[in-house]
């Protein structure tokens, strides 16, 4: 993500919380007090966002002294200490909730993540995340799924054609939609069709769309549309797949397999944030 955009997140996020200031800090704590915290993990997971939470504390202070003793990425067990934070006691409480809401979040997905790609880690399918993100934090819960061992799909409207059910409804037809769309996106695009039955995908194939996304199919129909498209297109399935379901839609023969859940499910991760020493 790049610097000023983070900078404008961490900067609504801590306007969010603190408003017109800290009441409870600001009644407590003196200003010249100097404290030193640990954040700990609570729970096993994955880390992710280590560096947000290092970002939220210097947006604060510049002054903080960030240690992380853990990477994004790394499997975390109950009682890790992840990172240490030295600076005004002030500061590092009132950082406090939002640095943890971005690192337990982030850390949330890609635990969930880690644990869907692990199985399916011996099989040809590939896990790819969805649009399915919250509201304006798109680019780090992908960052997240990435760090937790799968592949991004499309990042927004912007960067890739999906060609769904009410595009054909508008347009008529899955060919004039294929039709048209290769007539106006740079060839260097790929062109994605969601089909609902294999009559559909064979429409799709005659198109010549380059991925078919395999809408709320079960897995015999997956099996199916594997033989019938013979390699002339990548094969998604999406839908409804989660950590039940995800070994046997591996195992139908598609390409990718796309899951909101990665973002849209994930529970976060437990990490506690605590003061060790104060002067």
């Amino acid at each position: 993500m790049e610097y000023i955009r983070l900078n404008e997140l961490i900067a609504w996020a801590l306007a969010e919380d603190i408003g017109h200031g800290d009441l409870t800090t600001a009644s407590l704590i003196p200003d010249e007090m100097q404290a030193s915290g640990v954040f700990t993990a609570k729970s096993a997971g994955v880390l992710a966002g280590i560096n947000i939470c290092q970002a939220v504390y210097l947006y604060l202070d510049p002054e903080v002294k960030f240690e992380p003793f853990k990477t994004d990425g790394e499997t975390l067990v109950k009682g890790d200490i992840i990172a240490r934070v030295t600076g005004k006691a002030a500061t590092l409480l009132t950082g406090e909730r939002v640095a943890l809401n971005f690192l337990q979040h982030l850390s949330g997905i890609a635990s969930k993540t880690r644990h869907m790609a692990e199985m399916i880690k011996y099989l040809p399918a590939e896990l790819i995340d969805t649009r399915k993100t919250t509201p304006g934090l798109r680019v780090l819960e992908k960052y997240a799924v990435t760090v937790g061992g799968a592949r991004n799909h499309r990042f927004g409207l912007y960067d890739g054609v999906l060609i769904k059910d009410n595009h054909i409804r508008a347009v008529g037809s899955i060919a004039r939609a294929v039709a048209d769309a290769r007539k106006k996106v740079p060839h260097t695009i790929k062109i994605e069709v969601e089909v609902d039955n294999l009559e559909q995908l064979q429409q799709a194939l005659e198109a010549r769309a380059d991925i078919i996304l395999l809408d709320n199919m079960d897995v015999e129909q997956m099996k199916r549309a594997v033989e019938i498209t013979a390699g002339r297109a990548q094969l998604e399935a999406s839908g409804g797949i989660n950590e039940e379901t995800l070994a046997e839609v591996a195992k139908s023969g598609v390409d990718l397999i796309s899951s909101g859940a990665l973002t849209h499910s994930a529970v976060s991760l437990d990490i506690s944030f605590d003061l060790t020493e104060t002067w």
